[in-house]
């Protein structure tokens, strides 16, 4: 009866564990269609910025990234997809914040160069 009883429970405990598996299969993380969508975008709104241009390596960055979650993505390893878009959509967002610093720099040396333009015709028509 003992060994009956043992049996039983061992039983009891493997349906357990498969039932817990099979519920941890269905609770797997769901496809980053979301955040592929948002990185793509950085990727553009970057590439439109000039980060190609002012920021080749952030921008080589994030596309790579892109790629390989994109691989990921049909591979089905969702969560390796999710990591790597959220990396693009970073690398993009530096490479977009870095073009328009540079920008910037370039439009305020155009500017001092105009204000010293200006001050020399000025002190020219003052003599």
């Amino acid at each position: 009866m003992d060994i009956l009883s043992r049996y039983k429970w061992h039983r009891s405990v493997g349906a357990i564990a498969c039932a817990a598996v099979v519920m941890a299969g269905c609770a797997s993380i769901p496809p980053p269609t979301e955040q592929m969508a948002v990185s793509k975008s950085a990727i553009s709104n970057a590439a439109s910025a000039g980060g190609g241009e002012y920021a080749p390596v952030e921008m080589r960055s994030a596309q790579d990234k892109m790629e390989r979650a994109s691989r990921a993505m049909a591979k089905e390893d969702y969560e390796d997809a999710r990591w790597l878009a959220e990396e693009a959509q970073a690398d993009a967002r530096l490479a977009e914040k870095k073009a328009e610093s540079a920008k910037a720099r370039k439009a305020a040396v155009v500017m001092q160069d105009d204000i010293r333009v200006l001050r020399e015709e000025i002190n020219r028509n003052s003599k």
